[in-house]
């Protein structure tokens, strides 16, 4: 690794890290600015004023905004992100109980989607202009205009109240075996799935289609060299870096989409959680599932520039 390659890392690092203390503070001053007293909302109409005036200083809600600002980031950077304010249990073993759900889902939809989105881009690619290119791509358009709560809504029809395949609701706790496993997830991973391939396909096959259109590959063709060894030899490392931001930036949407698809199967991950932190008020459980989503969809996109970086060759020569 060259110098010049070791400080473009480091400075997506450092920007990364103040994108991040940008993000804090965002989501600190925003969730402040919700309407209603989280104080009065977790103790409820009937509480007294002194009631209410007692909790606020227990939990620093009486201090300046900048000072609790201060206080909550010095506490979340030592991996103390407070106590909940409605449940009266740290914020961290609420989010370590539903955290692993939401890992799980995500983990499953990696695993379908990118590998069929890669085939598909690729060989979509490869046989540019043919009747499976021509499918592929008004599928892909029709997948990307049709929004997760559509698919979710279509799928439940067809295979839970038509077919009777799948339950409407996923219970992932009780997959013991590997068909109560695919029962559970089949639905809300198909439903992220239809969106982030459509789009992940599209940008490979804009990236393969970029390099097959360069001198080399032309001049590789004329050669006689054959399609299949232009672009698995040839086009595809060098269209390693705008596919792997294509995939970074397909699976960042997916933390999106989870909170939509968590919320219509009813599924127990971190995003139903922040759903009913929200309707209860309780800001240090809002602000710390903010920060997570935040933080992986940053950690996605930094390993796609570290990747675009490590996979340039001009930087490799230099």
């Amino acid at each position: 690794m060259n110098g010049m390659v070791l400080r473009l890392i480091v400075r997506c690092l450092l920007q990364a890290v103040l994108t991040l203390l940008l993000v804090s503070a965002g989501v600190f001053f925003i969730t402040n600015l919700l309407p209603g007293d989280a104080a009065q909302t977790a103790l409820g109409q009937a509480a007294t004023p002194e009631t209410v005036a007692a909790l606020r200083l227990q939990y620093g809600l009486d201090l300046p905004a900048p000072v609790r600002y201060a206080h909550w980031l010095g506490n979340l950077l030592s991996g103390n992100p407070g106590m909940s304010l409605v449940n009266h249990v740290p914020v961290s073993q609420m989010i370590g109980g539903r955290l692993p759900a939401s890992l799980t889902l995500a983990a499953v939809t990696a695993l379908v989607s990118v590998p069929l989105a890669l085939f598909l881009g690729i060989f979509s690619a490869m046989y540019r202009g043919s009747l499976f290119d021509r499918v592929v791509n008004v599928s892909a358009v029709s997948m990307v205009s049709v929004p997760e709560f559509l698919v979710a809504t279509v799928a439940v029809i067809i295979f839970a109240v038509k077919l009777r395949w799948l339950s409407a609701l996923s219970h992932a706790g009780d997959a013991a075996t590997l068909g109560a496993f695919i029962k559970a997830y089949a639905m809300p991973v198909m439903t992220l799935c239809c969106v982030i391939v459509a789009q992940m396909t599209r940008m490979t096959r804009a990236a393969v289609i970029d390099q097959l259109r360069s001198s080399y590959a032309e001049m590789a063709l004329l050669k006689g060299v054959r399609r299949t060894r232009i672009v698995l030899r040839h086009a595809l490392p060098n269209a390693i870096g705008p596919i792997a931001n294509a995939v970074a930036l397909s699976l960042s949407y997916l933390l999106g989409g989870v909170v939509i698809v968590e919320s219509i199967f009813n599924y127990p991950g971190i995003a139903t959680l922040m759903i009913d932190a929200v309707t209860t008020r309780d800001m240090p459980l809002v602000q710390a599932c903010s920060m997570i989503f935040c933080a992986g969809y940053l950690l996605l996109v930094l390993t796609a520039d570290v990747v675009a970086i490590l996979s340039n060759p001009r930087l490799k020569t230099r």
